[in-house]
């Protein structure tokens, strides 16, 4: 039996030493949730073995703006 994408890519990521959450957010995949330095990356892995990938780059500075949680939130 092969082994499951999921479980190779949770291998990689700690063989790697890369933290990682993982949450469930529909029904038929789990999301693997990877942030790294200037990145933060999501990986939906299906039942029946494809995943999908999304990559969100952006700055790290911290921002000044008193309003950028209600703007995060609404």
């Amino acid at each position: 039996m092969a082994a499951h994408p999921l479980l190779d890519l949770l291998d990689r990521l700690d063989t790697a030493k890369i933290h990682y959450t993982l949450s469930r957010n529909r029904s038929d995949s789990v999301l693997v949730s990877v942030t790294v330095v200037g990145m933060r990356v999501e990986v939906d892995t299906f039942r029946d073995g494809h995943i999908e990938v999304c990559k969100f780059t952006g700055s790290e500075e911290p921002s000044d703006a008193a309003d950028l949680l209600d703007q995060i939130i609404r």
